[in-house]
């Protein structure tokens, strides 16, 4: 998991790309599976980011979830009240009742 990101918390994430020369793979794997991340410096000039693949994936979510607000806040600078219809007349053009509502459970995350 990623921890809060602070100052020294990326001066720790800092690995020399000398230490893969010296056979410590490993170690850094294991040291990007307790931390979420490293930075990967070359000529003391970061090279690449490490990250766990599951940091990665909420990392493209957070994004995709950015860029899907993005859009919703453009569409609906660009609404007109005629785009709008109560919620009864899309339930009933759905075919969707109160009942069936109120039978269905969901679950927000």
């Amino acid at each position: 998991m990623l921890n809060p990101i602070s100052i020294s918390g990326v001066v720790n994430s800092l690995v020399p790309i000398s230490r893969f020369n010296r056979g410590e793979a490993n170690k850094i794997f294991e040291e990007v599976r307790e931390t979420g991340f490293k930075i990967v410096l070359k000529n003391n000039s970061p090279a690449c980011v490490l990250l766990t693949p599951e940091t990665y994936e909420r990392m493209l979510e957070t994004i995709e979830n950015y860029r899907l607000l993005l859009e919703a806040e453009k569409r609906m600078e660009n609404a007109k009240v005629e785009d709008f219809i109560p919620a009864a007349k899309a339930m009933q053009e759905l075919g969707i009742s109160e009942a069936d509502l109120n039978a269905t459970d969901v679950e927000l995350k």
